[in-house]
């Protein structure tokens, strides 16, 4: 692991999904940019102190020369975002795997070059946009393609956020100091952290992709450099009609994303704060509701599921389904086989890529006076 040592929010969420699942160790790390506290970090996980490094250069150096039984087989990148492009670049050349947070890189420009590195080296590289993990996603992905929906029409997704309702990062409160950063998040706030979780659910599910866009972005708060509120208007491919919006001062809300999908046989709707839940509306018959983990029409999400109906799987879960998908892709190659296609639905650098260039499009679009901006 590269980042999440001691104080750190989304290192502990990526290694306990990791772990959940039996599948994946945590063997060795370079916890923070400063070394004492990288020793710490590893020192309070348990790990041998001769593989809890001062930093992410001298892991990749050290871990490499390892005999390849005991060295480390992938890096899991949990970094803010201006410290992603480089340790992913020296795994991937060092003969590394790699997992890596969201969004990918600090640019787009250098989001291309992990896709080139990628491939040259023949590496897995998935992102963690673990909301593509829940069950009842991947049950209303499975729905569309199959058809049962009809033709798409119109798509609605939204993430509202309140945390950033005020001047936080004012106060030295970390994960607010680096989000509102340009110079560690990049060009975008909200869109950003956020958006291109938004942007990447949407697609997913409905298997459309974005071709054009027509985007507003907001500060609210003032004194703050980067976007804290957006709203996009899509256009995807096979002329499906889309509405994106993203906001992180939308006071009292906490982390509701909701994606609705309408086609010409039915709809779908699924909230976050209601993930083990699918409300499907249909054009001739009554609308349902369908559960994680009940009824046997739920074939196609059985893999991501790991308890029986009833007993509530979230947001860990969902995020160790990623893992979990990486893991057995990784064992596969490792028994001299493709990976099962099955195990290869988890987000690839080319959705890290995609979600790199929506963020610049957003920003296109919301400068421009034409506003309608290609994908």
């Amino acid at each position: 692991m590269v980042g999440g040592g001691q104080g750190a929010f989304i290192g502990d969420v990526h290694r306990m999904a990791a772990r959940l699942d039996g599948m994946i160790e945590l063997v060795c790390g370079a916890f923070s940019s400063n070394p004492r506290k990288s020793k710490a970090s590893g020192k309070a996980l348990f790990l041998d102190p001769k593989r809890v490094y001062k930093d992410y250069r001298e892991m990749m150096l050290k871990e490499s020369q390892l005999d390849k039984n005991h060295r480390m087989d992938f890096v899991s990148i949990v970094t803010p975002n201006h410290v992603h492009f480089e340790p992913a670049q020296l795994a991937l050349e060092s003969g590394f795997h790699v997992v890596c947070d969201k969004p990918v890189t600090f640019s787009y420009e250098q989001s291309i070059e992990l896709k080139k590195l990628a491939k040259k080296n023949k590496k897995l590289f998935a992102i963690t946009h673990n909301y593509t993990g829940y069950p009842m996603i991947k049950e209303a992905k499975a729905m569309i393609a199959h058809g049962e929906l009809g033709n798409i029409r119109r798509a609605i997704v939204e993430y509202p956020q309140g945390w950033l309702s005020t001047r936080l990062e004012s106060s030295g409160q970390k994960q607010a100091s680096w989000r509102t950063d340009p110079k560690k998040s990049g060009k975008a706030g909200c869109m950003g952290d956020i958006g291109t979780h938004a942007e990447n659910l949407l697609e997913y599910v409905t298997g459309h992709q974005i071709k054009k866009m027509c985007a507003d972005l907001n500060t609210f708060v003032r004194g703050r450099a980067l976007d804290d509120d957006g709203a996009i208007l899509l256009e995807l491919d096979n002329k499906v009609k889309g509405i994106l919006f993203a906001t992180q001062i939308a006071v009292g809300e906490e982390n509701n994303i909701r994606l609705r999908v309408y086609g010409t046989k039915g709809s779908l709707d699924w909230s976050h704060e209601d993930p083990n839940s699918l409300l499907v509306r249909w054009l001739d018959k009554p609308k349902e509701i369908r559960r994680t983990g009940v009824g046997q029409q739920y074939l196609t999400t059985q893999h991501a599921i790991r308890v029986p109906a009833g007993h509530p799987e979230g947001f860990i879960e969902a995020f160790a389904n990623v893992y979990k998908n990486f893991a057995l892709s990784l064992n596969d190659i490792h028994q001299g086989n493709k990976p099962n296609p099955v195990h290869l639905d988890f987000p690839t650098i080319a959705d890290g890529v995609r979600g790199m260039r929506f963020i610049d499009k957003v920003i296109e679009s919301n400068k421009s006076k034409t506003k309608w901006t290609k994908f």
